[in-house]
């Protein structure tokens, strides 16, 4: 029998356990970074290694808030993986209840201080402003089409703000990427 994701109060802490470590796992952020540096000439990104650590870190940020923002969309308003129609959302209680919960133990694994933690909150607050905002226009998009998305704004200003529209176009290619991830972390924890 399938049970809703959020009845429990390990569900929470298990999504947020399952998007920190497939950030890491899978290695998008680097891919997307190399694969840019290798397409684009663009060698220097890659010369210091402090900055490209550095680079790299703020990029698994950006992408574990984009993760983040896909999942709690998902879960808390059950726009099932799968469309189906009858899907209902959590009560507006329930979902700030999972909400608090995801984040506190993204906290936790992430081993961030109570600054870091209310700076992530933040901005998770201001991507789900701005999709909201944007979610009149949300469409279906091409391959070669930029997504109309924080993480990509972000991300190509960080990545290479001289050759903002190439940056925007490799960074649209790894939201999908990630996009894809959170849709099966959250199909593999609805069917568990």
């Amino acid at each position: 029998m399938r049970r809703a994701i959020g009845t429990k109060s390990t569900d929470a802490a298990e999504l947020a356990r399952q998007i920190s470590g497939a950030v890491q796992r899978e290695r998008i952020i680097p891919r997307f970074v190399d694969s840019y540096v290798v397409e684009n000439g663009r060698q220097a990104l890659q010369v210091h290694a402090a900055l490209y650590r550095d680079l790299l870190a703020l990029l698994q940020r950006e992408a574990l808030l984009a993760l983040s923002v896909r999942a709690l969309e998902l879960v808390c308003n059950a726009a099932s993986v799968e469309s189906k129609p009858k899907a209902r959302g959590m009560s507006r209680r329930g979902a700030t209840l999972f909400r608090r919960k995801f984040l506190n133990a993204l906290a936790r694994q992430q081993a961030w201080t109570a600054g870091d933690a209310l700076d992530f909150q933040r901005d998770l607050q201001m991507y789900e402003e701005l999709l909201a905002r944007a979610a009149t226009t949300r469409r279906a998009r091409k391959p070669f089409e930029v997504a109309n998305h924080p993480f990509v704004d972000r991300c190509a200003f960080l990545l290479d703000s001289s050759f903002m529209e190439k940056a925007r176009l490799a960074a649209s290619q790894a939201l999908n990427e990630l996009e894809k991830l959170g849709d099966q972390l959250c199909r593999r924890e609805q069917n568990s």
